[in-house]
């Protein structure tokens, strides 16, 4: 484990019943940097966000956190660890029926013993430090896509996390709105020396954030590196993924299909 490693994957191997979606992935996650794990869809991306952040069951000796052996925790380790993270999902996950200001408050009421009055003025704070000021009162019905990610990162700063771990950040936004939140967890990352780890498709949001890449094909890792590392990259894959490339056989499927519409 690298010395500025906050999380090291070592060998880690994943199932859904008898197929395997991970394959011996090692990685180490740099402290107080932006890691962007990025592939094609069905790569693994989102099984090892799953374990990373405890939603999958991961096996001893693979996943390391501050050099602990993270499948040996118990419930009480689990709950600390959970406490230390921040989780912003892909569609912000939202509870419909309450105000921006209650969404941010479940955590702070779960997980602390502070006043009301405290809450709710901590509440005010992350709603300020995404742009949302003055949107306490709104339910998430009433926001755009952009502003509900943006209170969903709101509610995952809500315990002023060490780690966050970012799904599809860029996703179902415009492109104007998906740079103003990639601006945002850079900002995020240089003011608070948060660790923030993101899971995306999108290249042009990976390379604007990442400080390190993670390349994933099939399950594996094909390139980790800079993003001037991976740009440089020579396998064949990864430089058919920076092209958005089609595979062959997709290539050869949209040839008979466009034939088969010539020919009706």
């Amino acid at each position: 484990m690298a010395a500025d490693d906050i999380i090291e994957i070592r060998g880690l191997t994943s199932f859904y019943g008898r197929r395997k979606v991970l394959h011996d992935i090692r990685l180490g996650i740099p402290r107080n940097g932006v890691t962007v794990i990025m592939g094609r869809s069905g790569c693994g991306k989102t099984t090892l966000l799953r374990h990373l952040i405890g939603l999958k069951q991961t096996s001893r000796g693979q996943l390391f956190v501050d050099g602990q052996d993270f499948g040996a925790f118990g419930e009480d380790a689990l709950k600390r660890y959970r406490r230390r993270i921040g989780v912003l999902f892909q569609s912000g996950a939202l509870f419909n029926s309450m105000t921006l200001r209650e969404n941010i408050s479940v955590p702070l009421g779960v997980h602390t013993k502070l006043a009301d009055e405290t809450i709710r003025i901590m509440a005010l704070i992350k709603l300020h430090l995404v742009g949302l000021s003055g949107f306490d009162n709104y339910m998430p019905s009433q926001l755009s896509g952009g502003m509900r990610k943006r209170a969903g990162l709101a509610r995952a700063l809500a315990m002023d996390p060490e780690i966050l771990f970012v799904d599809e950040p860029s996703s179902g936004l415009d492109p104007i709105t998906a740079a103003g939140l990639d601006r945002l967890l850079v900002e995020l990352k240089e003011t608070l020396g948060m660790t923030i780890i993101v899971v995306t498709h999108e290249l042009e949001s990976a390379f604007l954030i990442a400080d390190q890449l993670a390349v994933l094909d099939e399950g594996r890792v094909l390139a980790l590196g800079s993003p001037d590392e991976i740009r440089a990259s020579t396998d064949p894959k990864v430089v058919q993924f920076l092209r958005r490339e089609a595979d062959q056989e997709e290539t050869d499927h949209s040839s008979y299909l466009e034939g088969l519409l010539r020919a009706g």
